[in-house]
This record gives structure tokens, C-alpha cells and sequence, in this order.
């Protein structure tokens, strides 16, 4: 039981594939241990328990009648972020007014999952609208963190690297627009890859921008173990002909990128956020540790970085299609003033961080020559990046100043989310790393990013660095 709930997908697929193992053992020990935890962590909101018994019976008749041939990850479980249509459960987004919007079919990425044989147990929590750092909306209530649940899980895909994390589940599917995937990923101390832009359509997922900024919203996994990464974002890559900016890319193979003579950056911060002294060291080890393997490792700093926050609000609000605004309203009308004052009172269906979002994003609009400046920026900052990285570069990047701050307690701290958006609008790939836990028993970890279309890297480097390090440790409330 224990092994099951530590193995990764691949590990479990094959060992369903060779029958060591049902898919119906596998699947009802990630129910148990779900039941076990959900209580504490409130990660998974919707359950297809009875569904996915059924479906791994179907899977092991299968895995018989095909002698061994099956679909990759025939009979593993997974679990799905809110966001994403799943057949017969709502898809809010976090949203109040959307807590009846019960879906007739998945979203392009879900029947992928499924198409390849992969068992959906539920859904997971999300931030109201998926826009921040503390996973809490007025549907579903708050998740907690397995390591300490007085803390945040971080947001959007919160649920998903909570149930991960606690061992629920071995692989889960979440969406990025400024660190959705990997902030979970860092705060739970699980894998997270955000794709390169436009790899894997975002199609069925509510919200989702318009236009150029289905570039820099992304869906991809977060895993308890690095080496399903590539593996489902295989599954999930390539156009569907819906999403008019999903594009086909030739995805590499991490297991054969050889760590020695690779260009490794290091950058310790972003110019204006400081960041602790346990994820300044655990960094400086990774780059150690790469050096040690013969990578060409050096420290330096991008100024362009220190206009994070103004390059990403304005290539956003470039991109044209509905505001969060307008999406917050959901057809109707939405005045943030009027809204702030009910929530102070506890009257409103909203969470603070949306109506104040919601107020800071007209800010933009005010100033068009301070937003053209920062798309010019923007741009140099990607030349400036892809000068640097090369053809076979990585960069190490800090994915948040602190480990995982207590409840509410970001709201003091409401713009230290400014590691991880960049990436988004630059549309590289970046793959979260767990390194481990700090004195206090939580994660640490580190963002590789590199250059559109080198997700094979990053993920190489995370599979280097999980060898090295241990990558995911699971939490007391798992085992």
C-alpha cells in the first residue's frame, strides 16, 4: 500500500501493464488515502470514487485481454483541477455564480488523459477566478497545506499540488498564467512543468484569456515524481483545432540531454524581491551540483526582470478579449468599491484578492505610455534571454521569495508572487523543483526554465536535480 501511494505513474502503469498490481488495487488505495487526508486538507471538491472502481475493472479486463499492450497510463489514477471541464461536475473557476455549471463534456486535455487511461478521481480546488496565491473561494472553502495546514497551498492550481503532495494521487493536470502551476508545485513540494506556450490547448478551461494570451495561459502536470513529466505532456501536446494559438512543437527526450556542457544561468533573485536564505542556499547547490556534472555554470541578473509586474499586466491587456472584470461580473455588471465594502462586512459571494484585482487592473489602461514602455521592455527581455541562454541553456530561477507563508498572510506581501509571470509572457517552459525541506519541515525548491520549445531540458535538469537531492518528501499527514 505504502509503495503504491510513493510510485510514480510510470512505475504504477507498468506494473498494471504486467499485472504485479490491479488498477483496481492501485486506484482504491489512492481513494483511501484521499479519504484519509481531504478531511485536513480540503483539496479535492468533487469525488468520482464510484465511477473510477468501475473504470478500473474496465482497465484490468483490459490490461487481460490485450496481454500486456496497453495505453500508457491505462488504469493510473489522476486527479483534475476545477477549472477544466469534467464530465457532470461544475467547472466554477472558483466562481459563485457559476456553482451550477454542471459540464457536458471534457476539456481537449481531460479526454486526453482519458484516451491514454487515465482513471479521473475528482477535482480540485482552485482561487476565485484562478488569480491568487491562497487557494479560497466562497464555493469550496480553503485548502491547507499536508506539510503544516495552517499554511497556503498556493494558487491557482492549489488542490492539485495539496492532494499530490499528500500522496492522493500520482499525477495531476493544472493550468499556468502567472505561476499557477508552479507555485503549488513549490508550496507542496511536488513537480510542476509549465509548458511552452501554445504547446497543449487550453480548450474547456474556465477562465481563459483571448487571442496572443492563449500563448501565456498553459496547461500541464504537476507529479510527485519528475520522471512523469514528459511522459503526459506528450499526452497533452498538440493542436486540437480549436485553440487558434496551439501549435505543434517537436518535444526532446530529457533522458538523453547530457548535463555536462550545458549552459546553466544562475539567478538568485529578480532586483527587487529578496529572497530567504534557505532557497538562496538550496539554489546555490543546485548550481554546485550541475557544475560538479560538468554544466557551464554561472551567476548573473536580468535588469528587464525588475519590470516583471508592468511587462506582464501590459502584454495581458495588449492581448484585447474580456478583462477580469468582466469575467468576475459573469455578465453582469461588477463595481469593485461596492463589492470591497460587503466583503468587509461578509456579505459578498467574492474573495478580497479578486475585488482588489479587479480595482489595480484598470491601472494600465490610465497610463498607455507606461504600457507601451513595458512592452518594449518585454521585448528586449526576451532577446536579451534567448541571447543568453543559447541553443542548450537553462536558467535557475527562485519561484517565490519565501517557503509557504501562513494563511492570509500574503496579502502582505501582495506582489511576491513577481517570479513567476515572466515566464508566462516570455511563453518559456519552466519546470518546478522540489528540494527538499527546510529546518522548519517545509519545501524548498527552484524553477529551470529555458528557451520556447526546450521543455526537454528543463524537465532533464529536474530529473538531474531529483537525483540529487530527493526531489518530493512525503509529508507526516501522508504516511
Amino acid at each position: 500500500m505504502d509503495d503504491l501511494l510513493k510510485a510514480s505513474a510510470l512505475t504504477l502503469a507498468d506494473m498494471i501493464r504486467k499485472r504485479k498490481v490491479s488498477s483496481a488495487e492501485v486506484v482504491d488505495a489512492h481513494i483511501r488515502q484521499i479519504e484519509k487526508v481531504n478531511p485536513v486538507l480540503n483539496a479535492v471538491v468533487g469525488n468520482r470514487f464510484e465511477e473510477a472502481r468501475k473504470e478500473a475493472k474496465e482497465a484490468d479486463r483490459r490490461v487481460r485481454a490485450s496481454d500486456g499492450k496497453a495505453a500508457p497510463l491505462l488504469g493510473v489514477p489522476c486527479t483534475i483541477k476545477e477549472c477544466f471541464s469534467v464530465e457532470g461536475f461544475p467547472r466554477t473557476g472558483g466562481l459563485y455564480s457559476r456553482r451550477n455549471d454542471i459540464q457536458k463534456s471534457d476539456a481537449t486535455t481531460v479526454a486526453r488523459l482519458r484516451k491514454a487511461g487515465a482513471i479521473p478521481l475528482g477535482i480540485t480546488n482552485v482561487p476565485e477566478l484562478c488569480m491568487w496565491m491562497e487557494t479560497h473561494n466562497t464555493i469550496y472553502g480553503r485548502t491547507n497545506n499536508a506539510y503544516d495546514p495552517r499554511r497556503i497551498v498556493g494558487g491557482s492550481s492549489g488542490g492539485e499540488g495539496a492532494i499530490i503532495s499528500a500522496g492522493g494521487t500520482p499525477f495531476g493536470l493544472g493550468s499556468d498564467i502567472a505561476g499557477s502551476i508552479r507555485m503549488p508545485a513549490f508550496f507542496n513540494g511536488v513537480f510542476g512543468h509549465k509548458p511552452t506556450g501554445g504547446l497543449v490547448p487550453g480548450t474547456g478551461q474556465f477562465p481563459i484569456p483571448s487571442n496572443e494570451a492563449l500563448r501565456y495561459v498553459t496547461t500541464g502536470p504537476l507529479a510527485r515524481k519528475a520522471e512523469d513529466l514528459m511522459p503526459v505532456l506528450r499526452i497533452l501536446a498538440g493542436p486540437d483545432g480549436k485553440d487558434s494559438e496551439c501549435r505543434p512543437f517537436k518535444l526532446g527526450d530529457p533522458t538523453k540531454v547530457q548535463i555536462k556542457g550545458l549552459t546553466v544561468l544562475n539567478v538568485e533573485n529578480n532586483g527587487i524581491l529578496k529572497v530567504s536564505p534557505d532557497l538562496r542556499e538550496a539554489q546555490a547547490k543546485c548550481a554546485e551540483h550541475l557544475a560538479q556534472r560538468g554544466a557551464k555554470v554561472r551567476s548573473t541578473r536580468f535588469e528587464g526582470l525588475k519590470k516583471t509586474l508592468e511587462i506582464w499586466g501590459a502584454m495581458l491587456n495588449a492581448s484585447g478579449g474580456l478583462t477580469f472584470t468582466e469575467m468576475l461580473g459573469d455578465g453582469k455588471p461588477f463595481r469593485p468599491l461596492p463589492e470591497l465594502i460587503k466583503s468587509l462586512v461578509g456579505r459578498s459571494k467574492h474573495t478580497f484578492p479578486a475585488i482588489a484585482l479587479a480595482a489595480l487592473e484598470r491601472i494600465p489602461k490610465w497610463m498607455p505610455k507606461r504600457a507601451e514602455k513595458a512592452l518594449q521592455i518585454g521585448r528586449e527581455l526576451k532577446e536579451e534571454l534567448k541571447r543568453e541562454l543559447g541553443p542548450n541553456g537553462v536558467m535557475l530561477y527562485p519561484s517565490y521569495p519565501f517557503p509557504a507563508l501562513k494563511h492570509r498572510v500574503p496579502m502582505r506581501y501582495p506582489f511576491h508572487w513577481l517570479y513567476t509571470p515572466i515566464l508566462n509572457v516570455m511563453e518559456m517552459p519552466s519546470t518546478q523543483t522540489p528540494l527538499g525541506l527546510n529546518k522548519a519541515g517545509l519545501p524548498l525548491g527552484v524553477q529551470v526554465a529555458s528557451l520556447p520549445g526546450h521543455d526537454h531540458l528543463t524537465i532533464a535538469v529536474a530529473l538531474e536535480l531529483e537525483r540529487a537531492f530527493g526531489g518530493w518528501v512525503p509529508p507526516k499527514l501522508a504516511v
